[in-house]
Parts: C-alpha cells; structure tokens; sequence
C-alpha cells in the first residue's frame, strides 16, 4: 500500500477494497463471504486494514496472517484512497474521505444491546455510529425487512441506508443440510449416538455466564455410550478471557470428551450434525432453531431487544432446568419437536433464502461501481467437513443394572467419564446395581489407573495370545484390580479375572471397545451369574441393545 505501491505490485486493479478487521467474530464474516463474490475478478484488490480498539481484537492478526492475507495498520488507512470499505464490526472510527462503507452482519439482525466502547452506556448491536449515517457513506446489509421497521424506530438517520440481501450463513446452513451425516463422522459422532450441541453467546448473561458447570454436568448426567456433547462459544469469549483460561475452566468437560468447536469455521457443520441444541440468545441458538433443529433455552439475558426474531424465539422455546434431570428433558424435547416448530422465528429473521450471496455481490459491484462479472451469481458453497477437536476418554465411573427373568438376564451399562462424576448423582449400589471405576492404558492419571477395578487395552490385540499376556503383566502390575480386559482383532473380547480365570465375550453388535464386555463380566461376577455358557443381554444406555455370549477359556498361568 502507498504512493508507489504499483512499483512492486504484480496485479493491477481497478478498485481498491479495504476491509476493516476489528474482531474475530467481524473478520471470519468478511473472510467467508468474499471469495465467492470476488472469485476471479482482477478488477478488484483487496487489502485488510487491522483495527485493534476493539476489547475483543485478540485473535484477528494471527487470523488474517494463516488466511494468507495482506494487512496493514488502520492508521494506515487514511493515506490511501480506497474506492469502498467493507467491515461486520460497525463499531468502526473510518478516516475522512468519500468512499461509501458497506456494513456487513456478523450475526442475525439487531437483536441485542451491547457495551458501548465510546462511553458507559448500552448501544444496539449491529449499528453504526450516528457521525456515519450523517455522512451518507454508510450502508447496512439486513437479512429482513422488519429490520429496517426496527432499525428506523430507533435511528431514524439510517433511512434509505439500508440493503436487503439476506443472510449469506443461514443460506450455507439450509444448502449443507445433505452432508449431516458426514459432518457428524468426522466429529466421531455414530449413528446410535445422540450429539447435544451447547451455545453460548459472550456476557454475564449468556449460557456460560450464568451456568458456568452446564457442560461437565451435562457429560455427568448422559451416557458417553450413547451421547457425545459439543460446545460452540462465541469468538469474543475466547478473544475476552483466552483460550488457556477456557480449557483451564473447563478442564474436567475436555477430559470428558466435550468436542470444544474451534471458534473461527467449524461450529457451522458442528451445528447442523446435532441432534438438540442447548442455547442462549445468541445467532448460533437462532440459526440453529430456524433450521429445524430441537432447542433447550439454559439462558436468555436481558439484553436481547424485544420484537426481534430471537426474542420471538424466547416465547416459543422451551426452557431448561439446569439443576434439574438433564437427560430426561432432552428426551422430552427430541419427543415432542415438530420441524415446523420454529418456522415463524426464521420467516421473521430469513428473507429470501438461498440468494444472499448473489444480492450481496450485486450490492458491492454497485457501491464499487464496476459491472458485475457476467459468470453465474454465486450460490451458497457446501460447509466442508470439521476436525475432531476431541480428546478420548481413558477413565470412565461404570454402573450396571442386572435384571432377570425367566428367560435370560438383561445388564445395562451406563459410563459416565470419570473426571465428570462431582457432577452427577451416585447411585447407592444394591445387589443387582454395581458400580466401579474402569481405566484404559492410555490413562495419564496413575491415581486413576491404581484405583480401577476394571482395565482395558485400548488397541485390539493382534491375537489372543498377547491378549493373555497383556492381561496377565497388567494384572501383576495392578494388584488392586479385579479384572484386566482386551479386544482381540476379528471380533472376541478376553477378560482374566484375579483369581486367574479367563473369560471370553462374544458380542453380536459393533462393541466400541473392550470396556462394554468387561463391564458385563464384571457384573455376572458380582451378581453371582455364571460366567460359562451365560448369555445375557447388553443394554447400552438407552439406545441399542447387544446379545453377549460368556465362555470359559484356560486359566491365566505365569509362563
């Protein structure tokens, strides 16, 4: 950038477009959109101009600079001419000039009052100052009508400043919805598991601010066997208080397997693989209600505006009760949702789905003014799918629940992550309901590892010989464990008991790992079943049931 920036300059346009990087949340916004509304047009160089007033800019260089983009300070900015500047922060200080400012959306609507960095008030989120509107630079893209109704309501200079284009995000949700079993492979999420996906906004009134422990009393409360839980927080939170300070808070959650989304792409395909979502007054809650998926409100600050889209949410949602039974109201909530539930809430938030893209880039061509490129307008791109962001569960507190009949026995399992379970609710044990604590050899806790019952080898054996050797060192190495267990490759469990009894499992479902088999001997052992020839029915939490089939091979020996 400069006077004589063309001297070293390979591509030469015609117009120059800064746009203004302010915070996380702003910048990813610009960044997902521009692509597909300047792909392959030379006309227009585009440069980011770094903004860091912002109480929440932590995190918007290091975006910029892994997207591979040029920046430049934003003071800077008044030495050049730019021909537009395009921003989703309106909170922005634009130098003196002419060039009109195009004021993108970094969340649904103006459906919150926020801190006003220029003084101790509140402002409306979303709106520009009113030096800008006076300036007749100022335009602000609206994904409804009834957004304007209600920005002129409050600021009447931004009559005739606004343009309906629709919501580029809403429509990449709405186009992805095809590929939700792939975005909930690559999250590690199987076909009988159920994923909860938490949201919250950034404040003292959002779902973290106000239930700080949800997320591990969450992971305390579900089976991991048959529910995985997410979480998807707004950039600012992170950007505020540090990702070091979140997973240090939430480290029990983490452990648990809590799938912490990264704030910048991934909580889009992350929300559209759920199958509830727990949430606040936040867009993410928005978008995800207006795509159909079943909501829980755990928070709904005051700050959010009423007769706005996620106010009209709040009237519609029901509630959760977080000191309450969580898992029953999930199951309450998946049962009684119809997909039409919240269609009133996207009609007041969503105006013409599908062509925000191609409105947008009409918008930016003009304000430009260049013509627009005669390719085809662009049409919402498909999400791609996440990383995993998971860490894998080593230690889990197991209880099992042996019931019989005439017929045969039926042993529930439910495994609650071990780091969670200050969480949950002990159940007292009976002389059918056991419960004990099971380690995996991957599991860095020695406390842990020296206080299980029950240990399994992670990786299937090779065969069933080094199966029996691993059970036998690990038994020797442990003395306080009652039972070690492995996985053999082709499809059999083997578990060695203290005493040195060898006990082979015949699972007919996909098992995930050895730990479902040995919790089954482990409850034939304390219910007093016979370990031999016993055939008993495995219930996996709530959601699958597997036949098991119990030998008895020759004893363990030292040898």
């Amino acid at each position: 950038m400069g006077h004589d920036a063309h001297r070293w300059s390979t591509f030469h346009g015609e117009r120059t477009l800064v746009v203004a990087a302010r915070t996380v949340t702003s910048t990813v916004r610009a960044l997902e959109v521009l692509p597909s509304l300047l792909r392959g047009d030379g006309r227009v160089t585009v440069v980011f101009a770094h903004d860091p007033t912002s109480a929440f800019s932590d995190g918007v260089l290091s975006l910029l600079h892994d997207a591979g983009c040029r920046v430049m300070p934003w003071a800077q900015l008044g030495d050049i001419a730019p021909d537009l500047i395009l921003s989703a922060s309106e909170n922005i200080d634009v130098p003196e000039g002419d060039c009109p400012v195009l004021v993108l959306p970094h969340g649904v609507g103006f459906q919150k009052l926020v801190p006003d960095s220029r003084s101790a008030r509140e402002r409306l989120s979303g709106v520009v100052p009113d030096s800008l509107l006076e300036s007749g630079r100022a335009w602000l893209a609206v994904s409804h009508p009834a957004q304007e109704e209600q920005l002129l309501a409050t600021h009447p200079k931004a009559a005739g400043r606004t343009l309906l284009v629709g919501d580029p995000c809403f429509d990449e949700l709405v186009g992805s919805w095809t590929r939700r079993k792939a975005y909930r492979e690559a999250l590690g999420v199987a076909d009988h598991q159920r994923l909860v996906m938490v949201s919250s906004t950034w404040g003292p009134t959002s779902l973290l601010g106000t239930h700080p422990d949800l997320l591990p009393r969450l992971l305390a409360q579900l089976s991991c066997d048959d529910t995985r839980i997410g979480a998807i927080l707004h950039p600012n939170v992170s950007a505020a208080h540090g990702t070091w300070q979140i997973r240090t808070l939430q480290a029990a959650a983490l452990d648990a397997g809590l799938l912490l989304m990264p704030a910048v792409h991934s909580w889009r395909p992350a929300l559209l693989a759920a199958d509830v979502l727990v949430g606040d007054h936040g867009s993410v809650t928005l978008y995800g209600a207006s795509a159909g998926i079943p909501l829980l409100l755990a928070a709904f600050g005051g700050d959010a505006v009423p007769g706005t889209a996620v106010h009209h949410l709040a009237s519609l949602a029901p509630r959760l009760d977080p000191r309450g039974n969580l898992r029953q109201q999930l199951e309450d909530v998946v049962r009684e949702h119809t997909p039409e539930r919240y269609a009133s809430v996207a009609a007041q938030a969503f105006a013409e789905p599908g062509h925000a893209l191609a409105r947008l880039r009409t918008a930016l061509y003009h304000l430009l003014n260049l013509p627009e490129p005669s390719s085809p307008p662009p049409t919402p791109p498909v999400l791609p799918v996440p990383d995993p962001p998971a860490t894998s569960v080593a230690s889990w507190q197991v209880t099992t629940d042996v019931t019989k009949d005439s017929a045969a026995a039926t042993i529930t399992v439910r495994r609650i992550p071990a780091t969670v379970t200050a969480y949950g609710e002990n159940r007292p044990e009976s002389a059918t309901c056991f419960t004990y604590l099971s380690c995996a050899d991957d599991e860095r806790d020695l406390r842990l590892t020296e206080s299980a019952s029950v240990l399994v080898r992670r990786p299937p054996s090779p065969t069933s010989i080094e199966a029996l050797g691993w059970i036998r060192d690990t038994l020797t190495r442990l003395p306080g464990s009652l039972l070690a267990a492995s996985a053999v490759r082709g499809g059999s469990f083997l578990a060695g008991l203290r005493d040195g009894r060898v006990v082979e499992a015949a699972v007919t479902g996909p098992a995930s790992d050895a730990g479902l088999p040995a919790a089954v001997v482990y409850a034939c052992l304390r219910a007093g079943l016979p370990l031999d020839g016993a055939q008993v029915t495995l219930r996996i939490g709530d959601m699958r049931d597997e036949d098991v089939v119990l030998r008895l091979r020759p004893a363990l020996t030292s040898d």
